[in-house]
């Protein structure tokens, strides 16, 4: 097999021939079709997640054709189009476990972070947290919904279902798959993009956006709840100030760069603040099960999966409209 390998972090990854891998008992192994590249890679190529190991085959938006299966998995998965998300494993008997809270497991195993991921050619996951693929896309469009899709997918819930009028600050990957989304359920979407970034503006309008404009902007009326995307802090305060009374901010990301210092009144008046860590399989079930009902426009673009590090580049420097894919 060949793989993109972290070696040292802040460092390119490395190309590397591997022996081709034989999946231990409960595991498949995948011949990777598509991985999708998403804002946690870059998190953590650039350090800003601590990681239990290097090196590092990064890469959690997988979606490939199981070719071998390990000792005690059902042979009915050989030859099926799976996909692997970020939640790699859960103990199954933490307290979170129990109570249904998997995305909080105390001893969690990340895909791409805490294991080997999908910028390779072939790839190791446990059976039972991955997700059959039945719908009707080639695999480098329904790459980027298993991440992207899947935590915009839980933002979206944890925003509420009363919130009529939307914001979502960051229009990349998940906002333009969450965007559509909401626009089918009969949500107004107040698009807020990098100041000046007239083209992925127009973007957010085409794909059903009421408005959109700079982050810095504010909405031409207050919002009912608003998700924050991009990975950057001082947005916080600038969306607090954008929802009206009662109203919910939810940071979607897994990373975000210090939030400044606000005034108690842009919190007070019963504004939430939240955070969504990772997801469960059964949010994975509900978005997998929404996408095939609701038609989406995935914007992608590929990339050979030698080209990796001028994807996570390309994704670093604002180039994108939707999501960079690896194609092995």
């Amino acid at each position: 097999m060949k793989a993109m390998v972290l070696t040292a972090i802040g460092q390119p990854l490395q190309w590397q021939d591997r022996p081709d891998p034989v999946p231990p008992p409960g595991e498949l192994r995948l011949r990777v079709e598509a991985c999708a590249v998403c804002r946690t890679d870059l998190h953590v190529v650039d350090g800003e997640l601590t990681l239990p190991r290097l090196p590092l085959v990064p890469g959690h938006e997988i979606v490939g054709m199981v070719d071998r299966v390990g000792e005690g998995v059902d042979s009915k998965w050989l030859h099926r189009r799976v996909g692997v998300p970020w939640l790699g494993h859960a103990c199954g008997h933490c307290a979170y476990c129990a109570a249904g809270r998997e995305n909080l497991c105390d001893v969690p195993v990340f895909t791409g972070h805490g294991r080997d991921g999908g910028f390779a050619t072939h790839v190791l996951a446990e059976a039972a947290f991955c997700l059959p693929i039945d719908l009707p896309m080639d695999s480098a469009h329904v790459a980027p919904l298993l991440c992207a899709g899947l935590i915009g997918w839980r933002s979206l819930r944890l925003a509420g279902a009363d919130a009529r009028s939307l914001g979502l600050y960051g229009f990349g990957a998940a906002a333009h798959l969450i965007a559509q989304i909401a626009v089918q359920q009969g949500r107004q979407v107040f698009a807020f993009t990098r100041p000046g970034d007239a083209a992925a503006q127009r973007f957010a309008l085409e794909l059903g956006a009421t408005w959109a404009g700079d982050s810095t902007a504010a909405p031409p009326e207050p919002l009912d709840a608003a998700i924050i995307f991009a990975p950057v802090g001082a947005l916080v305060p600038l969306a607090l100030g954008a929802v009206r009374k009662g109203g919910r901010v939810v940071c979607g990301g897994i990373h975000m760069s210090d939030i400044p210092t606000f005034p108690y009144r842009l919190l007070w008046q019963e504004r939430q603040l939240l955070s969504v860590a990772n997801l469960t399989r059964t949010d994975a079930t509900e978005f997998l099960a929404a996408a095939a009902r609701m038609p989406l426009h995935v914007e992608i673009a590929r990339y050979p999966l030698s080209g990796a590090n001028q994807a996570l580049d390309d994704l670093r420097g604002g180039r994108l409209n939707g999501a960079a894919v690896l194609i092995p």
